[in-house]
């Protein structure tokens, strides 16, 4: 089976809660026709909802059913990565996302930047709404580092550098907001959950996610975001790192299976202790689908 299909069976644990959010996306959005109608597609799009379905898999795993807050704040988080996914699409100059045509290519880059702006402004406006500072901090904390990220790599092209910096753009550009959606829902819940254990599961699934992304795109050959294009805009990932060459890079893919792997068996770890039921296999498994994908 490809990862779509195990990961279908792994995402089926979620659906209900999933089917809340995506009513509650639909619901939030209220701008004029046709921005609206192209916005909403591509929110409901399917997609994988990685980062609600692994909060809502941890706070069901500690015996716990998600009230509406936590619904709230796991919406928040999908339109903060559909905005930053927006916004990817300008920088990139992508006309396609997800079968559709992205909102800069049909209605230009201005309209483009403002709808990610007001995506954003959405998710900041349900944040502030849960009345919770410490959420508020974390998120806007969160934000900060994603720009930073993208602000780092851009200056950062054309230059090899190390694993430690290639490891904190990792926590930047997607570790954080995986972090942030699973302790702020854990925050939001009376599990008697392990808030560091759970930081600390974020965390590493978040850094191993962005290295399996990496990987792919040079060990697939039908990947959509093939290694040349990185190479080409002078974006060097493990791989590269490595190996220290853009021409040869074989020996920097095995390195990099090695170090998705260390960061899979960390994220492992903090799964030790949760109560033994379906939801907590079925995080035990997604770890398994990084690494064996």
């Amino acid at each position: 089976m490809t990862f779509n299909e195990k990961y279908s069976k792994i995402k089926y644990l979620a659906s209900d809660e999933l089917k809340k959010i995506e009513e509650n996306i639909t619901s939030s959005i209220h701008t004029r026709e046709p921005l609206k109608s192209h916005i909403v597609q591509f929110l409901t799009a399917p997609s994988k909802r990685i980062r609600p379905v692994l909060a809502i898999l941890y706070t069901k795993a500690l015996g716990q059913n998600l009230n509406t807050q936590q619904l709230e704040l796991l919406t928040a988080i999908e339109l903060v990565h559909n905005a930053s996914l927006i916004h990817d699409d300008i920088i990139d100059e992508s006309d396609l996302r997800r079968g559709q045509k992205t909102i800069s290519a049909e209605f230009g880059n201005k309209l483009g930047v403002i709808s990610g702006d007001y995506i954003l402004s959405i998710a900041m406006e349900k944040i502030a709404n849960l009345n919770s500072i410490d959420i508020l901090k974390k998120f806007s904390i969160t934000l900060n580092k994603m720009c930073q990220g993208e602000i780092n790599q851009n200056f950062d092209r054309f230059k090899i550098g190390t694993i430690e910096d290639y490891i904190e753009k990792s926590k930047n550009k997607t570790a954080y907001l995986f972090e942030t959606a699973m302790t702020s829902c854990a925050m939001l819940s009376q599990a008697s959950g392990d808030i560091s254990k759970i930081n600390d599961f974020a965390m590493n699934v978040g850094i191993a996610f962005q290295i399996r992304d990496d990987l792919i795109n040079f060990t697939k050959t039908d990947s959509s975001k093939p290694a040349e294009n990185d190479l080409s805009e002078g974006i060097y990932t493990a791989p590269i790192i490595y190996s220290q060459n853009t021409k040869n890079y074989t020996k920097g893919i095995e390195k990099t299976k090695s170090l998705l792997n260390n960061y899979i068996e960390k994220a492992a770890k903090q799964l030790e202790n949760l109560q033994d039921n379906e939801f907590t296999a079925a995080l035990k498994n997604f770890l398994e689908l990084l690494k064996n994908e």
